[in-house]
């Protein structure tokens, strides 16, 4: 056929780019949050991900999704899920980077800042591919709920904290790595778990204590080809933590029935499932009756992964409209030169950066338990932090992908990476307790302490530096002391979540971005959508700072 026309003006993809390299607001958070953290790791991690390598198995791991294979070609039920070779290779590198179970190494403990570089580590991979993560996220907040069984963390937590990756559905003993789920919510209760009917019959001891035979079933059930999991299900003292593995000690297949696999609005490359236990073979974990406690205190690690995961998402979404807008031209400019335009790609920034740095302000929490305020603010801004910047995840998403005109639209190409992030947006607001969860669990962590106190210490360094800020500073106290009533819960993790935000971009960020999230957040010189921050805002440094490669001889 002969040639009817020249292809120009498409952007270049966003490729074989270091993308810690390239996020000055991610670094600016490490500084401030973990000023020791040696940062080589991330910045090799960050090299890796934005391989083209990579993202070729980020859209082969989710366009090659997994298949249920519930018998074999005898007829025999063996329950697995097959994945793409992509997919172990994302796994592989997820493990290898240690974003799973290795924050509780004895080695990584001693650094003092485990779990802030493994969040830093998170976020980044969560930019190349999400869903994989679900598996990895699982086994990141397991793995400390497991030592309510000693015998059975001493024989796990070396797998667990491994970084390999061994999806072979054997022994854990003759595993080079583990990975856990986790497995709550049933048909007829979603996040209310105390009406689960599954229950657990007492059928002896062990060396690794009270066994049970567990009958009953688990509406949402992911990554169901991991090792073991933790349930909860129904003894005779109430509902209890349980820990069920795949492969008994003797080497048979525990009977664990897989239903069938969701097909879900997104989180493609990820296995999420329905399953139904008949005999299966479980130990306890914890006290017989005090399931809820402790799962509440795994969900508190998966909420700090719903955060951290979205606003990865938030920064990947951001790096590819202004990789777009950068390159493509539009009535004689660059996008990016144009005015509006800049509006917008500021406004994206302002907010991708406010959620890094809470994001990353409540992973530091979680290293230093050994502190009161952290403790306390680590229960305060788990629920603030994932209500606030989950919520915030699909409409920033649609608003970048608008960016890019129809080619955000298409499933294809560089530019098909954000229409997997605008479907992959609503879940980390849904899984683990969706916003209204979230509120009542902030109004809940409220009563705990002098939460007025403690938000007042964490806003003074920023007190007087803007005078919106102060306002929301002194008004806040005042709406903690009143406990808001339940209906105004939302709007409360509302609030806090913006003082925090901006009293930490005061911390860490130039002048510029504190401003202009200051006047718009809190300011009331803001509209009801992304692209309409004020005329005096300082667009060249905010979108300068954003950009996804780091400027020659940077980084």
């Amino acid at each position: 056929m002969s040639t009817t026309h020249e292809v120009f003006n498409q952007p270049g993809p966003l490729v074989d780019v270091n993308l810690f390299a390239g996020n000055q607001a991610l670094q600016a958070a490490l500084a401030f949050n973990a000023p020791s953290l040696d940062t080589a790791p991330l910045h090799a991690l960050g090299e890796r991900v934005g391989s083209a390598e990579m993202q070729t198995h980020a859209r082969l791991a989710n366009v090659c999704t997994p298949q249920l294979k519930s018998h074999d070609r005898f007829g025999h039920r063996i329950d697995q899920v097959e994945f793409h070779p992509s997919y172990h290779a994302l796994m592989a590198a997820a493990t290898g980077a240690g974003l799973h179970g290795t924050p509780y190494a004895p080695t990584e403990q001693a650094s003092g800042h485990a779990h802030v570089k493994r969040a830093a580590g998170f976020m980044l991979f969560t930019e190349l591919e999400p869903s994989i993560l679900c598996p990895i996220s699982m086994t990141y907040a397991v793995t400390p709920a497991l030592q309510g069984n000693a015998a059975i963390y001493a024989d796990w937590s070396a797998g667990l904290t491994s970084r390999c990756h061994d999806p072979v559905l054997k022994r854990w003993r003759e595993k080079t790595g583990l990975t856990m789920g986790m497995g709550m919510t049933e048909k007829q209760g979603g996040s209310d778990v105390r009406a689960n009917t599954t229950r657990a019959e007492p059928v002896g001891q062990d060396d690794w204590g009270q066994r049970y035979r567990v009958t009953g079933h688990k509406w949402f059930f992911s990554a169901p080809m991991c090792d073991a999991f933790l349930i909860l299900a129904q003894t005779a003292s109430g509902l209890s933590c349980l820990f069920l593995p795949r492969v008994l000690p003797d080497g048979s297949l525990n009977p664990l029935a897989i239903q069938r696999l969701k097909d879900k609005l997104g989180n493609k490359a990820n296995a999420s499932s329905e399953v139904e236990f008949a005999g299966t073979t479980a130990w306890l974990v914890g006290e017989e009756g005090r399931g809820v406690p402790q799962i509440l205190a795994m969900g508190s690690m998966t909420r700090l992964d719903c955060a951290l995961g979205t606003s990865g998402l938030m920064r990947q979404a951001l790096s590819l409209a202004l990789n777009h807008a950068s390159q493509r031209q539009a009535f004689g400019k660059t996008l990016i030169e144009q005015p509006l335009m800049r509006n917008v790609l500021a406004d994206l920034a302002l907010e991708s950066e406010a959620a890094t740095a809470l994001a990353l302000r409540l992973a530091r929490s979680f290293d230093r338990r050994d502190d009161a305020h952290e403790q306390f603010m680590s229960r305060l801004l788990t629920p603030v932090a994932k209500f606030w910047i989950c919520k915030r995840g699909s409409h920033f998403a649609q608003e970048a992908m608008e960016c890019l005109g129809g080619n955000g639209y298409v499933e294809e190409g560089g530019e098909g990476v954000l229409a997997r992030i605008y479907r992959e947006m609503p879940l980390n607001s849904i899984w683990e307790g969706a916003g209204n969860i979230m509120a009542l669990d902030l109004l809940r962590a409220l009563r705990k302490a002098d939460a007025a106190e403690a938000l007042a210490h964490e806003l003074a360094p920023a007190r007087g530096m803007h005078p919106a800020l102060d306002h929301l500073a002194e008004r806040l106290p005042l709406q903690v002391q009143d406990m808001a009533t339940e209906i105004e819960a939302r709007r409360l993790a509302q609030d806090v979540a913006l003082a925090v935000q901006a009293a930490l971009l005061a911390q860490t960020a130039p002048g510029a971005v504190f401003s202009a999230f200051c006047d718009s957040r809190l300011g009331g010189q803001w509209g009801h959508s992304f692209g309409s921050l004020g005329a005096g805002t300082d667009f060249d440094t905010i979108i300068e700072r954003a950009m996804p490669r780091p400027a020659a001889g940077s980084g």
